[in-house]
């Protein structure tokens, strides 16, 4: 059986033109600097993100903890949306990695307000930690693909510079959100010290993503990266697919978007299933099936009897996730198969 895939944007396949462009690559020892292709898509990506320089890096998650590691000390805290990926998937790598224990912010759909952020910072107290980080998520994955409003992103950004704090984006789905805005994802970005954003998921690279920053934040994160096991050779290859994603992925998303919003609207009139649409904004659908007397493993499992794959769990919300590949008929078969599980 040919499955419809919502569990998440990173089941996307890399695309002809990737697979060409991977096969065609020009390469040589990045840890030396010396592959112009990760040269070529460092410099891009840089440039997108209107930042001094950028970085290869393997994962997001390797991307968001490098930051970390090169923003902070053993022994300070950094602040937090409350359910985060750098907290909930990222198996406790900022107390491993770093030494930094987390102060965490509830967020109203995954924004923290900037006043709390205040407030949460730490008094010159001999008793208390320094706080030497804040990070926002955008957009915020458990929120439900939710976009940082641009004037709390701006209040944000005062609040840390007048405390002398940097601001890291965990911005694994950043053109998602320059989508959803109307605006090149360097006006998101300037908020920021560093961005870390994906080329898979919605870009649909098959491996990487980027951090970026100032000249001097970036070489001090090579060093963090080396040690993490993140100094590659040949790269090129991959870094090949991320060119392709950069110059045409980032252009198609709106179409993932109207069927995230399709999707929604289509579950939302089913009797027993509830969506916030106001958190449909870019391509994940948060859904509460509890009006329908099952938990999600039972919810994944009756879909994948029709032919769709979504991510079960034993309470009453799931998840779904468009992205490259998924069409409007896959949303309508979608929603019919909800409507004969929900009967």
């Amino acid at each position: 059986m040919e499955f419809i895939d919502l569990r998440s944007d990173t089941v996307t396949m890399p695309t002809r033109e990737m697979r060409e462009a991977m096969y065609k690559a020009e390469v040589g020892d990045d840890v030396y600097g010396e592959d112009p292709t990760i040269n070529k898509l460092e410099e891009m990506a840089a440039d997108m993100m209107g930042k001094e320089a950028a970085m290869f890096v393997t994962s997001g998650t390797q991307g968001n903890q490098v930051c970390v590691m090169t923003h902070t000390r053993p022994g300070e805290e950094i602040i937090l949306e409350e359910k985060c990926h750098i907290i909930t998937y990222e198996v406790g790598g900022l107390g491993y990695l770093s030494g930094v224990q987390a102060r965490l912010i509830k967020g109203k759909h995954g924004a923290m307000n900037p006043e709390d952020i205040e407030a949460a910072i730490r008094e010159d107290d001999i008793h208390q930690p320094s706080t030497s980080l804040i990070c926002v998520e955008n957009t915020h994955n458990r929120a439900g693909g939710t976009v940082i409003p641009m004037d709390v992103l701006q209040k944000t950004h005062e609040v840390a510079q007048r405390h002398g704090i940097p601001v890291h984006m965990d911005g694994a789905r950043i053109f998602n959100a320059a989508t959803y805005l109307n605006v090149p994802a360097k006006e998101i970005a300037k908020y920021a010290d560093s961005v870390m954003f994906c080329l898979s998921k919605g870009l649909c690279a098959p491996v990487g993503s980027i951090v970026a920053g100032s000249k001097e934040f970036i070489s001090r994160a090579r060093k963090f990266r080396k040690m993490m096991g993140g100094g590659l050779r040949q790269a090129g290859f991959l870094a090949a697919a991320g060119i392709v994603a950069l110059q045409k992925m980032t252009k198609r998303l709106q179409e993932d978007h109207d069927n995230a919003r399709l999707l929604a609207e289509g579950l939302n009139t089913i009797p027993g299933i509830k969506i916030d649409m106001d958190t449909v904004q870019t391509n994940i659908v948060i859904c509460d099936i509890g009006g329908i007397g099952i938990d999600g493993n039972e919810f994944a499992r009756r879909l994948h009897g029709y032919g769709i794959k979504i991510n079960g769990g034993y309470g009453a919300s799931v998840r779904f996730v468009t992205h490259y590949g998924i069409e409007k008929q896959d949303v309508e078969k979608t929603i019919e198969a909800v409507e004969l599980i929900a009967k």
